[in-house]
C-alpha cells in the first residue's frame, strides 16, 4: 500500500513525512479558480474546499489507470474564511497585504477539504472526503514586521496568506483546533478517512520509500 499525495505543498509532505509517511507526490493540475466558479457563489465554504480536494484526487488517480498498484490518493485544499469571504492563496504582494489589514487583529476559520480515493489495479474501489476547521486568532504586526514578511514571498502562494510552520508563525496568537490541518493536512481526519476506504496507518508505515 502506498500513499500518494496529490499536492505539490512542501508543507503537506513535510507533515507526512514527520509522522512516518513516505508518499509519491503527483500535482494534479486542477483549476482552482476555474472549480470554485462552477460551484457558484451560494456554495457552503466547506463544499468549495471539499471539492477542490475530491477534484484534485480523482485527477491524480486517472493517471494511474494502467497501473496494478494499491494505493491511496490524499487530495487536500485549505482557504481561510474571515470578514464574511472566503481566501484562498493572494498570489501577489497587493493582494496578501489587502488580506493582512483584514486579518491583522482579527479571527478568521481556516478550512481544509481532504479526500481520500482507493485505487486496485487502476481502479477507484472507495473514497470519503470531508473537511477540518481550525479557529485562527492572529496578532497585529508592526508595519515594519508586515512588510518584511510580504517581502519574504512566503504568504503569496498559501492559503490566507499565513502559514503556521513558517515565518507567518510569529503572527498567529493562538489556533482553537488541529495543528496540522492549518498547515495543509489535518492527520486526525486523514486516519478517519483511510479506515473508511479500508486501510490502516500501519500499512502505509511500512511501505517502501518512493
Amino acid at each position: 500500500m502506498r500513499l500518494v499525495l496529490a499536492s505539490a505543498s512542501p508543507a503537506r509532505l513535510s507533515v507526512l513525512r514527520g509522522a512516518g509517511v513516505k508518499p509519491m507526490v503527483r500535482v494534479s493540475g486542477v483549476d482552482e479558480d476555474a472549480l470554485t466558479a462552477s460551484l457558484g457563489p451560494s456554495a457552503a465554504p466547506e463544499t468549495v474546499v471539499t471539492e477542490l480536494a475530491r477534484a484534485k484526487a480523482s485527477a491524480v488517480a486517472e493517471t494511474f489507470a494502467d497501473t496494478t498498484s494499491d494505493l491511496v490518493i490524499v487530495g487536500c485544499d485549505s482557504m481561510l474564511s474571515i470578514g464574511g469571504e472566503l481566501h484562498g492563496k493572494p498570489h501577489s504582494v497587493e493582494v496578501a497585504r489587502q488580506r493582512w489589514q483584514t486579518m491583522a487583529g482579527a479571527s478568521g476559520v481556516l478550512l481544509t477539504g481532504h479526500a481520500v480515493l482507493r485505487v486496485t489495479d487502476g481502479v477507484v474501489v472507495a473514497q470519503a472526503a470531508a473537511h477540518s476547521s481550525t479557529v485562527v486568532h492572529f496578532a497585529t504586526p508592526s508595519s515594519a514586521d508586515l512588510e518584511a514578511y510580504l517581502g519574504s514571498g512566503e504568504p503569496l502562494q498559501v492559503a490566507g496568506a499565513f502559514t503556521l510552520d513558517g515565518l507567518g508563525g510569529w503572527f498567529v496568537d493562538r489556533i482553537e483546533g488541529d495543528p496540522s490541518s492549518v498547515i495543509g493536512i489535518g492527520l486526525p481526519l486523514v486516519r478517519t478517512l483511510l479506515t473508511r476506504v479500508g486501510t490502516s496507518l500501519a500499512e502505509l508505515w511500512g511501505a517502501p520509500d518512493s
